[in-house]
């Protein structure tokens, strides 16, 4: 079924499948015919692909994908809009609809069971409120995927893909760097959407490392280290790592000396590689 951008289209099957949109979920449906085609083609490199697909709405960008890759597989968490897809999707042989919460889903063995041998991408229009722990449950796990092409409030795209050492940059945009290469692609008004939000998107897209930009021996202190430093971005970094590990502030004034850096320095001064070495040199210390 074509046309499932248009508002018209959209109403009609809202009222004859008794659907509404769910501010719990975070549900704003694209109604702009521009924007699900240029994410396709930004998300798909070829048409040998797999891809899974977050959050289906009415299949306005599933139907797109579906068109562009080899096999799609969408992971919906409201049961509510099943009925809607099995019509809007019935067209499509290459469409299996998962009705899971993404964050429950064992997408290891999805990927393995449903895309053999294929290359495989991610492809969403996340709601703003699940953005950061699907992304980061998405890169955390390791998946064997080639990248992540989502739709993220704009605000959120522009911290994710910002450069570390300036001060738009934050924790997450650590986190995000170490696993993959953020692009930001392009923005979405806030016009585009059913019912429209208060604010305006962007689609960026993360290209997966195959190896982080620097080697560390303790990720899980190194993510916990930038985490604290970041709760007080304002303040000098001794403050904030001080309390985050408990130990002395010359001790971390000391170790900032030894990789390099100012005892001055705050949080968003600091690079990928820096936060490596700081990490590494309080790694030590701890034994």
């Amino acid at each position: 079924m074509d046309n499932l951008s248009n508002i018209g289209r959209v109403r009609e099957l809202c009222q004859r499948y008794g659907f509404t949109f769910s501010k719990s979920l975070g549900q704003n449906f694209l109604v702009n015919p521009s924007v699900c085609p240029r994410i396709a083609e930004q998300g798909i490199a070829s048409p040998e692909y797999g891809v899974i697909e977050i959050g289906a709405g009415f299949g306005v960008l599933t139907v797109e994908l579906a068109k562009r890759a080899k096999k799609v597989v969408v992971i919906e968490i409201d049961e509510k809009l099943l009925p809607v897809l099995e019509e809007t999707l019935a067209d499509y042989s290459n469409i299996t609809v998962v009705n899971q919460d993404v964050l429950q889903v064992d997408l290891a063995a999805l990927i393995e069971r449903e895309f053999p041998g294929m290359p495989v991408a991610v492809c969403a229009n996340l709601p703003y409120y699940v953005t950061s722990p699907v992304l980061m449950s998405l890169l955390e796990r390791r998946l064997p995927i080639e990248s992540i092409t989502v739709m993220v409030q704009k605000e959120a795209a522009e911290r994710l893909c910002a450069e570390m050492g300036t001060r738009a940059c934050g924790a997450v945009t650590a986190a995000v760097q170490y696993y993959s290469q953020p692009r930001l692609l392009f923005h979405v008004s806030r016009g585009s959407f059913l019912p429209p939000p208060n604010v305006d998107s962007s689609v960026i897209r993360l290209d997966i490392r195959k190896e982080p930009p620097c080697a560390v021996p303790d990720e899980e202190f190194l993510f916990r280290l930038i985490q604290g430093g970041f709760s007080q971005r304002r303040k000098t970094l001794p403050n904030p790592l001080s309390g985050t590990l408990g130990r002395p502030k010359a001790e971390i004034s000391a170790a900032l000396e030894e990789a390099g850096l100012k005892p001055t320095a705050r949080a968003e001064e600091l690079s990928l590689p820096d936060w490596a070495a700081l990490a590494r040199i309080l790694r030590r210390g701890q034994g």
